[in-house]
């Protein structure tokens, strides 16, 4: 049975979401004197709602298709033609910088200058600021 989180507790995780991953929030409670796991803190921050990306300025294709409202085929076959740089995790997995993603989305090729118009400001901005 897992402990309940504590009111500061939540006000301090909340604090640190956007700012810190999940082994650095896990740290900084640890010092508070909250003891949770990286898994705990995980599955609260996706409840409560916020993003629990695993390196700060990095995003996964699934990531960017979820926010942008797009399938993650679509993304990630940006990558393959070259149009979006990341970097390979896996076999099937890439990691693209937010820098990149802003770079890509700010000039994307002429093909898709339309689609890339349609998507919701508001969901670019929250990727890159």
């Amino acid at each position: 049975m897992s402990k309940p989180w504590t009111y500061e507790e939540l006000e301090t995780l909340e604090e640190m979401s956007e700012l810190y991953t999940l082994k650095q929030i896990a740290y900084r409670l640890k010092r508070r004197g909250y003891h949770r796991t990286t898994t705990a803190i995980s599955r609260k921050l996706t409840a409560l709602g916020y993003s629990t990306r695993p390196l700060l300025d990095n995003y996964t294709c699934s990531e960017i298709a979820k926010t942008l409202c797009l399938h993650s085929t679509t993304v990630s076959g940006w990558v393959k033609r070259g149009w979006l740089k990341a970097m390979r995790r896996s076999t099937k997995h890439y990691q693209i910088k937010s820098q990149d993603l802003k770079r890509f989305l700010e000039n994307p090729p002429q093909r898709i200058r339309n689609r890339i118009a349609a998507i919701d400001q508001q969901a670019i901005r929250y990727l890159v600021g």
